[in-house]
Parts: structure tokens; sequence; C-alpha cells
């Protein structure tokens, strides 16, 4: 119809109930989510316990979507004259009221007080990341297309995880946790044995960044024994073994260092495994800045969680929001996360961690991009 606009940056393609509306209320938006980019249809990102939302108007998907987005720009109630006068809409707003009181009877928006406007509720947040998720913003296609062009140059992985999660942080001022892979075997690729007075030191190669040593004391009496036993290994390596030397095998000719070496190996192995696959955490200072975590009893679990136990963090799906986590230390926050593969099996996630009010469409294109490039870069 003449004069009618389509709401496609802020509500993906749901039209405005029959009116025109200007071009500036678009400028409104937050600026991490704005993009004149065609909108990306968005995967299923609720945990497996979510529950299935109650059926909307198209009027009340519209409201309580400007509703999330004025309260993640400026963390304060909204009512329906603030909504109707900032994002320009084309009608009263009694009408958005009416709107806003049926979103609060579904439990979508919530009222911190008496004479307050209203904030989204949990069950908002969700029913906002499954249905209501725009295409990502500018900020977001930058880090995309500045990882795209990211070449491994990097002497160990951790060099590479802290690059990136700094990135994230910087990017969404949110608590920025990328684990390390994990294997459940370790899949040698190539080992070098160097002796250096009286010490040994053991190069091993697990993938294409993967690469550790070890420092051993060397027995005079078996440094001549090194380059025999080297290209040994090397030879039980290219045999198609998964990675793994065949110690059974050892010729006895080099029994003395190959006991030492296997000893080592077999030591770091297991601390490895004990130790878990471990994390990179980043961006505690973008969380100090954020009102919800002002109090040190807020933030005090949560960092102690990622410090001891980071694992527990990371559940199985895209987004948790807030009670959702089986955590206590998360019940006020959210959990945005992706995982990524490496080429020799190892399996690890990206995640972002911060206040329910959060530009989930940001967060959640720039943990993606992040583990694609790991996948790219580690395959």
């Amino acid at each position: 119809m003449p004069g009618a606009w389509t709401w496609t940056a802020a509500c993906r393609g749901t039209r405005w109930w029959g009116c025109g509306v200007g071009a500036a209320a678009v400028q409104q938006l937050h600026p991490y989510d704005q993009s004149k980019s065609p909108s990306i249809p968005s995967p299923s990102l609720a945990p497996l316990q979510s529950l299935a939302p109650r059926p909307l108007s198209n009027r009340q998907r519209d409201v309580l979507q400007l509703a999330v987005r004025h309260y993640v720009d400026t963390m304060e109630p909204v009512g329906s004259q603030t909504l109707v006068r900032r994002f320009g809409l084309p009608t009263s707003p009694a009408t958005v009221r009416s709107a806003m009181g049926a979103l609060e009877q579904k439990g979508l928006l919530t009222q911190p007080h008496a004479s307050a406007g209203r904030i989204p509720s949990q069950q908002g947040y969700r029913l906002y990341v499954d249905q209501l998720l725009p295409a990502p913003g500018a900020a977001a296609l930058q880090l995309d297309r500045e990882l795209t062009g990211l070449s491994l140059q990097w002497a160990a992985l951790d060099d590479l995880l802290l690059h990136l999660s700094r990135r994230l942080a910087d990017l969404t001022g949110l608590l920025s946790l990328i684990t390390r892979p994990e294997r459940s075997q370790t899949h040698l690729h190539a080992l070098r044995l160097v002796p250096s007075g009286e010490r040994l030191l053991i190069f091993l190669v697990a993938g294409s960044a993967a690469a550790t040593s070890l420092n051993l004391r060397l027995p005079a009496q078996a440094s001549d024994e090194l380059p025999a036993l080297e290209r040994w290994a090397g030879n039980q390596l290219q045999l198609g073994q998964g990675g793994q030397i065949d110690w059974n095998a050892l010729p006895p000719q080099l029994n003395r260092s190959g006991r030492l070496v296997r000893q080592a190996l077999q030591s770091h192995q297991e601390a490895g495994l004990a130790a878990g696959g471990g994390a990179v955490a980043t961006g505690l200072a973008g969380l100090l800045g954020q009102p919800e975590f002002s109090q040190t009893a807020t933030l005090r679990p949560l960092v102690e969680l990622v410090e001891d136990a980071p694992q527990q963090v990371l559940q199985q799906g895209g987004i948790w929001i807030g009670a959702e986590h089986p955590h206590a230390a998360l019940r006020d926050c959210s959990v945005v996360q992706a995982d990524y593969r490496t080429g020799d099996g190892g399996r690890g996630q990206v995640a972002l961690i911060g206040p329910m009010r959060m530009a989930y469409a940001t967060a959640h294109a720039a943990v993606r991009s992040v583990a694609g490039v790991l996948e790219r870069l580690l395959a």
C-alpha cells in the first residue's frame, strides 16, 4: 500500500501495523545490531530446557523487540510514550500501552516498580533470541572480515586463543572465555629429541598449532642413542597408528633412552588429562563496568567459577539466559557460546558471559566468527 514501510532492520521483515514511518527510526537502534545487509536466518538457539513461547500478535512482537532494544541501550524501564517517541511509531501511546500490558500478562515484560515502565523478563529475552533476533550489526561483520584474513603466526596455541579472546571482549564489553581443545587421546604428528648438556629437550607436535616441549635430565649413557631413537619414533608415527608409538616394538639397543622418553610422554599425557583442557578468559574489566555487576557479591561467584571450573560455564546449547543455566553463579547472567573442532579430533568452545541485558545478535555472531576461524586455523 502507498506509504507503508516494512520494519526490516528492527523487526526482520515484520510489517508495522499498517502505517508509514520515517526512516530516522532505524538510526536509533542499538549500534551493535544495525545492519543494511539482508537478514540472515538464525539457527535454533534455545537450550534443551526452553519452553515453547506463547503466540504473539505482530504488534506485540514489534513492541517486545523495541522494548528489549531500548533496555539494552539504556538500562531504563520503558513506557509507551518513550517507545512511540524514540522509534517514531505510527500509532498512539495508548495502543502501545495495550500491547505492553498484554506482554506483561504473558510474562514477557515485567514492571520493577508500580510507577515505572517495563523491562524484559527472562522469558522475554528468550523469545527475543529465538524469534526476533536481528541480523548481525556492523561491528560483528567487521570482526568477521578481520578474522577471515587471519593467518596462523603464533608459536603456541595459547597465544592464538588469548588474541581472539581479547578481540571478543573488546568488541562486546563482556567476559570472553575460550576453552582449549580437548582430545580423548594425544595424536602425535612429530617428535624431536634435542640434547642440551645434561638435559634432554623433547619437542612434541600434536597439530598445526599444538606444540609442547618437555625438559628432562639426560643420563650420559643414553645420549648416544638419541638419533636412532628419534628415527625409530618418527617411523612409528608414520605407520598410521593414530599418532601413537608402539613401545613394545622398541629395539633392545634403544632401551635405555627409550624408557626415559616413554616415561616422560606418559607423565605428560596423564597430567594433561588430569588438568583438562583449561581455558583462556579475558574481559573482567568490561564486566566491572556493567551496572548489574557493580556489587562484589554478584561478580565474585562468577569470577571464581570461570577461574576454577570453566567447563561448568559451558553447557549444551547455544544461548543460556538467567536461571536456564544450571549453575547458581550464572542465574543473573547470559552465556552465548559456539563449538569448534580441530583437525585432529579436538573440541573446544567459545563463549561470552555477561548480564541478561546484552546485544545478543552481536554476541552470537561474534562467537560464531571466532569458532569458525579456530576451525580453519587448527584444521
